[in-house]
């Protein structure tokens, strides 16, 4: 068996042959042995080298299947070497990967490329049921932030127009919550930074009892009513009050920010969301001292999430096809 890949260069050369890819995401698939995508049966022939394919014992339409069925990758005629770099470059370069780039890199067209990424995205985008927090665990920093243009970039005409009397609101607002203790982020796009969003959000997320930080913004008032250790700083008079503060999320915010600016350079509102969940991803997969991840095991991480998410691009567009 030859070596799994360990860099970029080695994914390049070893997912060059199909049958690599095949083997690679099968044994993260079905570890146990392949299983029949459609029904869940086990009686499963053989792989059929020829056409690259296994075929269900039960009777039921779409009997033979690939490796790509039930999968982000499922009906794309982009070859499994093109699909797996351009997991292998999203998931590990630290500030993301355009379109562009990728459209150059594996020869595929521009909006070719912005589809795939965004399937990968989707695929990155965890829903955890676990709540962070709790009586005996370490604070948690609370902050929300806000994507959109800068005022002090426009021309005067175009800034009068979004931010003059008769503006309408461009910007999209993004919560995050990170858990000093794991340091773990989790983010995403709320409707608008009032009271019942922001704080539905934090039920829904931090179990009760928890200690949590954030800023003297009025919509966080009354957490300490719902049985949380509730404490502010306020950002006009100072930034940090011993362990009281909000630097860590804030760290994330600048990250996330370098992404979408430098980048991706505009971002629609309707796709924010799987932009933060590719930035949530990078930043709970990191390296640190505790937890010494290199390229392959984040890559690793992001292919066994790839099953049972599906995104059309009528979906993604908004269109019909």
């Amino acid at each position: 068996m030859v070596q799994e890949p360990k860099s970029l260069q080695d994914a390049i050369i070893y997912f060059s042959n199909q049958d690599n890819c095949i083997e690679y995401l099968a044994f993260r698939r079905w570890p146990d042995g392949v299983i029949c995508p459609i029904c869940g049966s086990t009686k499963v022939s053989d792989f059929n080298p020829t056409r690259r394919t296994w075929k269900c014992g039960s009777h039921h339409s779409r009997r033979e299947f690939s490796i790509k069925v039930g999968t982000i990758y499922e009906d794309s005629p982009i070859p499994l070497d093109k699909w797996l770099t351009a997991t292998w470059l999203l998931t590990n370069c630290k500030n993301g990967v355009s379109s562009y780039e990728i459209a150059r890199d594996l020869k595929v067209t521009q909006k070719t490329a912005w589809f795939m990424l965004h399937r990968i995205r989707l695929a990155l985008g965890e829903e955890l049921e676990d709540k962070m927090g709790g009586n005996d665990r370490g604070p948690i920093e609370i902050d929300e932030t806000h994507i959109g243009p800068k005022p002090q970039k426009m021309h005067r005409a175009k800034r009068l127009k979004v931010h003059g009397p008769d503006r309408k609101d461009t910007t999209a607002t993004v919560m995050g919550m990170l858990d000093r203790e794991s340091r773990q982020v989790r983010a995403k796009v709320v409707p608008n930074v009032k009271r019942e969003s922001l704080q539905n959000e934090i039920l829904e997320q931090i179990e009760r009892g928890s200690k949590i930080y954030t800023d003297n913004w009025p919509a966080y008032d009354g957490l300490t009513a719902e049985q949380y250790i509730h404490e502010t700083v306020t950002h006009i008079e100072e930034y940090v009050r011993g362990q009281i503060h909000t630097q860590g999320i804030e760290n994330f915010w600048s990250l996330l920010k370098r992404q979408l600016r430098g980048t991706y350079v505009a971002v629609e509102p309707y796709h924010l969301d799987r932009y933060v969940a590719e930035q949530v991803f990078r930043f709970n997969n990191r390296a640190t001292k505790d937890n010494p991840l290199n390229d392959a095991d984040r890559f690793d991480i992001a292919v066994r999430q790839i099953v049972g998410k599906r995104i059309t691009f009528a979906e993604l567009t908004g269109k019909p096809n």
